[in-house]
């Protein structure tokens, strides 16, 4: 792997542990860039709309799992999960990154099925089913 690719695996990991788990919205400014492009279906445009969101998400819970980079794009494997919604969201965070800052993201998000729902009998995100699944 390239030391770019490294470099912005590690980047995408400190951005998301800065807004996500330690909410620190002013550090987070510095990772996102200002002309921050949001392809989600779920959060408004830039990167303000990000922010809003996770202001507006009080007990917003971030896991991240499976890392993965090819040169400016990071891919990461991650939970989210919160009170107003029945069931975490696993999904995967597609990000571009340009110039030492996150400039583009897309996500494919999913409810978590329980033990009882998978086929598979396999979790889909980690090791083990969330804590309460039959």
């Amino acid at each position: 792997m390239s030391a770019r690719a490294e470099a912005n695996k590690t980047l995408v990991l400190d951005a998301f542990d800065t807004l996500f788990v330690q909410r620190d919205f002013e550090a987070a400014a510095r990772y996102w860039s200002a002309d921050y492009i949001q392809h989600s279906a779920f959060i408004e445009p830039g990167r303000d709309g990000l922010f809003s969101l996770v202001r507006g998400i009080t007990d917003l819970r971030f896991e991240h799992g499976l890392i993965v980079a090819d040169d400016a794009f990071v891919m990461l494997h991650s939970r989210y999960s919160w009170s107003a919604r029945p069931r975490a969201w696993v999904g995967v965070d597609i990000v571009r990154v340009a110039d030492g800052q996150l400039a583009e993201h897309w996500d494919v998000l999913q409810d978590e099925a329980t033990l009882d729902e998978s086929l598979s009998k396999r979790p889909m995100f980690g090791m083990s089913f969330p804590k309460g699944d039959a």
